[in-house]
């Protein structure tokens, strides 16, 4: 049995001792890393990938691996922060074997026409997504964040940053509520890094497994990590005055030890988030208006102007804002094209690969027959 005592080979971390169990080990791992250990490979946690390469936190250290071995045609199964990886350390360099089967994964959709998906971060238990109350909310935005964290399985959590800057304690807890009101189920906290308001409540909530911070350049996240993890970590950098914008202070996906417990993935601020696959994830995130579509006297009720419509009475009465139903298409419509788009392409994969078989059957039947004698 591997030793899980591991020495940080991060020099900011002063030597301190880690074990793997701080960075999210447990029983269910062990387990599914089990086979591995007979060939004599090391369990390992990637805390860091770039350019090919990954950092991996194992039981002697951390180390620099290569991730060629496991580079698959499927972006999906691209080696990920956050990922749990069979790792042969002992090979000059270091290989990523294989990775251990994922929890969770937050993936959004890629901007390439191949409809594929990107995943952000692996094996999150908490979606902290920054909102930043420097500028107007958008709750377009939550609503869109909230369907991605849902539908990676882990628990969305919403952080209102830069909370200092609202000084009216009414004004902040009327935006608390209508962000609360775009995420029913989920819990909206404001905190501010500067006055240190909500910290040690956010740092209770992520004391325990692995948490994914995500959110618009400018939402504060590199300042907010720095001030979780007790010691300058990111890059902070001033937003623009003339649009409230901010830059990419972080640019790589980080994994982090917490002096509280728990561990943090930062992430670089997200310009677009496009859904993939995330239906139930919407679902979850509009839970009242699928309730609601329960009880419509029609299954297949598009909640147009159909009669017995719940979800239209629930607008009418005000108990549903109209904006909230128009997002819910939105987000649905969007999910829909791009399911269709990602079948397109496997249609035309098969039909591509189809025709390679069909050339390699010709060839080899040639080969079978031999050369043509001339008559």
């Amino acid at each position: 049995m591997f030793n899980t005592s591991i020495e940080s080979s991060d020099s900011s971390d002063s030597g301190s001792p880690h074990t793997l169990t701080a960075y999210g080990w447990d029983d269910g791992w062990a387990d599914a890393f089990a086979p591995y250990a007979a060939q004599g490979l090391v369990p390992g946690r990637v805390v860091r990938v770039d350019r090919g390469l990954c950092d991996v936190v194992t039981p002697s250290g951390t180390v620099r691996a290569d991730t060629e071995l496991v580079t698959p045609r499927d972006p999906m199964r691209i080696v990920c922060t956050g990922d749990w990886a069979a790792v042969d350390a002992e090979s000059d360099p270091a290989y990523v074997r294989t990775l251990l089967p994922r929890r969770t994964a937050l993936v959004r959709s890629t901007s390439s026409k191949r409809s594929d998906g990107q995943v952000l971060a692996a094996n999150a238990d908490h979606a902290v997504i920054a909102v930043s109350l420097a500028a107007e909310l958008d709750l377009g935005r939550v609503e869109r964040f909230t369907a991605l964290a849902w539908e990676s399985g882990a628990q969305p959590l919403l952080v209102l940053t830069k909370a200092d800057l609202v000084s009216d304690p009414a004004a902040l807890a009327h935006l608390v509520s209508d962000t609360g009101t775009a995420a029913p189920g989920v819990r909206v906290l404001p905190v501010s890094s500067a006055t240190g308001e909500g910290l040690d409540e956010l740092r209770a909530l992520l004391a325990s497994g692995t948490s994914v911070l995500l959110g618009q350049s400018g939402a504060g996240k590199s300042t907010l990590t720095n001030a979780l993890v007790g010691r300058a970590v990111q890059d902070v950098h001033a937003i623009r005055d003339s649009d409230g914008k901010g830059r990419h202070t972080t640019t790589t996906r980080d994994l982090l030890p917490l002096p509280t417990g728990g561990v943090l993935i930062d992430t670089p601020g997200l310009r677009g988030v496009g859904l993939w696959d995330a239906e139930g994830g919407v679902a979850q995130a509009f839970a009242e208006i699928e309730e609601l579509a329960e009880r419509c006297r029609f299954p297949d009720c598009a909640h147009r102007a159909e009669p017995g419509c719940a979800v239209l009475a629930a607008i009418d009465d005000g108990s549903l804002p109209e904006r909230r139903l128009e997002s819910y298409r939105k987000l649905l419509r969007e999910n829909e094209r791009l399911a269709a788009r990602t079948d397109a392409r496997l249609r035309a994969e098969m039909r591509r690969d189809w025709k390679q078989r069909q050339v390699l059957g010709r060839h080899m039947m040639e080969r079978k027959r031999g050369p043509m004698r001339k008559p």
